[in-house]
């Protein structure tokens, strides 16, 4: 199992407040984005590179993510040399819009490897989509062929998104179905994790528009959500995951049909439910994610 396969919640926190990062990784987020790109003051974005160095270090048991510049900043090598070692699983790019960025990502990210004396290949890359031309281009970012094959999934910015489209986030979110469906399409079809949704920024204090908001995202195919606050992440974790019920449900289906099919029956009902094969395929995804859950937790304990 990957470091990062389970990113139900994918908690935010500024790269220049050590004792943040401190707190966050106290918390039940499935992994800690440390920020080097909006929440560092551009007077700190080489100082603070040793600080998070230091934290990740200190943190190299916990799932450690790090959102480095973007490529138009001139700063992405600097932070990835500043960086890259023990306590990092992935690497976020922020502003990407096309194939060619996460091609050339995957370059810088393999030579800071090199040179830290790390595995190759061992950490995954998310790609920040954030922009139109971004959205438009979401499949072939998805898509992507590296060596070592390199991104895990794409992650959803609405704010520099809306920022560029000329338009404003509400909290109902219409504006953004478009931009949702698509990256969440292109995830599926390119055969990458499903993707991480926008986090929600309008009003942290509304709990009952932030719920909807992320529900909506499931609904959408999202299988995780990005947070800006640590009370974000207990309603994110327990949203995506399966229920109780879900999952003693999904068992009773693939016993159940397990032992119709050497029967010779492909189509039967299980508490009133009909199954078939596409049944089965989706109850099978919902007991290897719960068991992805539990193994994760596991090792949270040892």
């Amino acid at each position: 199992m990957k470091a990062i396969d389970l990113l139900r919640s994918a908690l935010f926190v500024p790269g220049n407040r050590p004792e943040r990062i401190d707190k966050a990784v106290a918390t039940a987020a499935d992994i800690v984005i440390i920020d080097l790109e909006d929440a560092v003051p551009i007077a700190e974005k080489k100082a603070v590179l040793p600080i998070v160095r230091k934290k990740l270090n200190e943190h190299r048991t916990h799932r450690m993510m790090v959102r480095v510049n973007a490529f138009e900043t001139g700063l992405t090598q600097g932070d990835l040399a500043g960086i890259v070692g023990p306590g990092v699983c992935a690497v976020m790019l922020p502003k990407v819009q096309s194939a060619a960025d996460i091609v050339h990502m995957a370059k810088l990210i393999l030579a800071a490897e090199d040179a830290s004396g790390i595995e190759r290949g061992s950490l995954g890359l998310v790609a920040l989509v954030e922009t139109a031309l971004g959205v438009e281009n979401a499949y072939a970012i998805a898509a992507a062929q590296t060596h070592p094959q390199r991104l895990h999934t794409i992650a959803f910015g609405a704010a520099d998104f809306t920022l560029d489209m000329g338009i404003r986030i509400s909290k109902t979110g219409e504006e953004l179905a478009f931009p949702r469906a698509r990256i969440a399409v292109a995830c599926r079809a390119a055969g990458i994790a499903p993707p991480l949704d926008t986090p929600w920024m309008i009003d942290l204090k509304d709990r009952e528009a932030f719920e909807a908001d992320v529900v909506r995202g499931r609904c959408l195919g999202y299988r995780g959500k990005l947070c800006i606050h640590p009370n974000q992440v207990d309603f994110c974790n327990r949203t995506f995951s399966p229920s109780e019920e879900e999952i003693v449900f999904a068992a009773k289906v693939v016993e159940a049909f397990e032992a119709a099919e050497a029967a010779g029956q492909a189509a039967i009902q299980v508490e009133g439910k009909f199954v078939d094969y596409p049944v089965v395929a989706q109850s099978r995804r919902i007991l290897a994610f719960a068991d992805t859950i539990g193994r994760v937790a596991i090792t949270d304990k040892q």
